[in-house]
């Protein structure tokens, strides 16, 4: 398993040589840097924190500062430590790219979807609405009856679909396609659409499922290779 941090830059579309319109989302994956290895021997399991993207010291706390500093480097922004067998060989203070992905890996995406603020439970839920005839008055969007005597002897259940913040959750898609990785540029193409904003931060790691890899996609105007 590997892994790389990155920004979502939003969504396009390519073209492969048969025709075919695939839409893929732009990742964008700067180098990450080592801040810290985690060994079967020190820790009982293996894992690599990364960091990604530098942080000013004036807006850092001293032990993220320290942290960095046996690295070799600035603190970072977006710290995440990821289960990485397949780059155990990397030593900290050493940077991966993005090009430890090809066209064709299978990979899981996780970020934080996009926040909904506070909603009822027709959006947050599909709930159907009450109907809107026959003196049912102004309370068409409202959640209903909730806790009836007879089913609920009264009271109001956990996990009860009710009116709260909605969005703003960890949010994994799994089993998404790399169509593209542009070392130079720094950027990937998955097939589909990833959680969360445009420039929301995400996780891209070697998918859980047992299908890790497909035959690439050749791209219009583009060689195989």
């Amino acid at each position: 398993m590997k892994g790389i941090l990155g920004r979502k830059l939003g969504m396009t579309q390519v073209f492969t040589e048969d025709g075919t319109l695939i839409p893929v989302t732009v990742v964008e994956c700067e180098p990450n840097v080592v801040l810290q290895k985690k060994t079967k021997e020190t820790d009982g399991y293996e894992a690599l924190q990364l960091g990604l993207e530098d942080k000013k010291e004036s807006r850092a706390t001293k032990p993220e500062i320290g942290h960095a500093k046996k690295a070799g480097v600035s603190p970072k922004k977006f710290v995440k430590e990821i289960k990485a067998d397949e780059l155990m060989n990397v030593e900290v203070g050493q940077e991966i790219k993005v090009d430890i992905f090809s066209a064709g890996d299978i990979v899981d995406v996780t970020g934080v979807s996009k926040g909904k603020g506070y909603t009822g439970v027709i959006k947050r839920y599909n709930h159907a609405m009450i109907r809107e005839t026959h003196g049912a008055g102004p309370v068409h969007r409202s959640v209903g009856s909730l806790a009836t005597t007879g089913r609920n002897n009264g009271r109001i259940e956990k996990n009860t679909p009710m009116p709260g913040h909605d969005g703003s959750l960890v949010t994994t898609n799994q089993n998404l396609e790399v169509i593209k990785v542009d070392a130079d540029a720094n950027y990937m193409l998955i097939k589909g659409n990833v959680p969360g904003p445009k420039r929301g931060l995400v996780v891209v790691k070697t998918t859980v499922k047992n299908k890790k890899h497909v035959e690439p996609k050749v791209l219009l105007g583009k060689k195989e290779g």
